[in-house]
């Protein structure tokens, strides 16, 4: 991003100049990665793959599990600066263990950067099958502009509750954002998943909700509208259950984990509505998903 050019990379439309001033994500015009490691914790036809974990977020939810890396403008994040350049040469030296699996996690605010950085590995003899990895709070006219690079698009549908949209991720039209960014990347890759002979992913979607405490009612409305515009037999569901609370000081619900009857209620009304295709979540998964992206190995993994 040039020093005379506003960002209108996501919904938010800051229209700031980064090289000047953070956006409402926290990102600058520098390209910051908090890191790049193998992870095998993705829905299984996408493990192992080379994630990207790139800082800060354009949504900020007041819940976020990756906060050390999200938070936007005045907060301390975990994050390093690279050139494209630098960043190729940290994922060439890795995707020989994930057979070409690349993750880009929370990149909406670099999606600039994104064919650059593709051409750049594929001129050094890589054709990584690149996930986009996404919370759904996407710009149609970028999304657009990844057409073709993308392969597997991983969004998640947060919200159809404008009211907690906001309360919890400032972002009020969600919803109908949402809405938008999924048809457009089912428009490019189809409403299924593409597997080889070994299960691994190569084309498609899946869309992951994460069930929150409290909000059962917002989440039947995020499976009644998927099962309205996708083919339930044929879309890749993850239903997750991992919810914690990051830090002390949520608002209730939020203070809390979510409990099994409320799981088992959105897991019975998906199979009513016909969701064939995808997983489930012990609830477990609570104690499981804690990564820690201020220590120097890779985050998923216990000191």
């Amino acid at each position: 991003m040039g020093l005379e050019s506003t960002c209108h990379l996501c919904p938010r439309n800051c229209g700031v100049r980064r090289a000047e001033v953070p956006g409402f994500c926290g990102a600058t015009d520098a390209l910051e990665v908090s890191s790049v490691c193998v992870h095998r914790g993705e829905e299984p036809p996408l493990n192992p793959i080379v994630n990207v974990f790139f800082t800060h977020c354009n949504l900020q939810c007041i819940y976020c599990q990756n906060w050390q890396i999200s938070k936007g403008y005045g907060l301390q994040v975990a994050g390093y600066r690279y050139t494209v350049a630098e960043l190729a040469d940290r994922i060439c030296r890795l995707l020989p263990e994930t057979a070409g699996m690349l993750g880009l996690v929370t990149a909406a605010h670099y999606a600039d950067r994104i064919p650059e950085l593709i051409e750049t590995l594929h001129r050094r003899g890589h054709e990584p099958t690149v996930v986009y990895n996404s919370g759904g709070y996407e710009s149609v006219e970028t999304l657009r502009s990844l057409e073709g690079l993308v392969d597997v698009y991983l969004p998640d549908l947060k919200y159809m509750d404008a009211v907690i949209a906001d309360s919890y991720s400032h972002a009020p039209d969600y919803p109908e954002v949402a809405a938008a960014a999924l048809k457009e990347m089912k428009r490019q890759v189809g409403g299924g998943l593409m597997t080889d002979a070994d299960g691994k992913a190569y084309r498609g979607i899946i869309v992951r909700h994460l069930v929150l405490p409290g909000h059962v009612d917002n989440s039947l409305r995020c499976l009644e509208w998927l099962a309205d515009n996708f083919n339930p037999f044929n879309l890749h569901l993850s239903l997750m259950a991992q919810y914690f609370p990051p830090q002390e000081g949520l608002p209730a619900p939020l203070d809390r984990t979510l409990t099994a009857e409320e799981y088992a209620i959105v897991t019975d009304r998906a199979a009513e509505l016909g969701f064939t295709e995808g997983w489930v979540q012990e609830m477990e998964a609570k104690d499981n998903y804690r990564p820690d992206f201020t220590q120097d190995k890779n985050p998923f993994e216990t000191v």
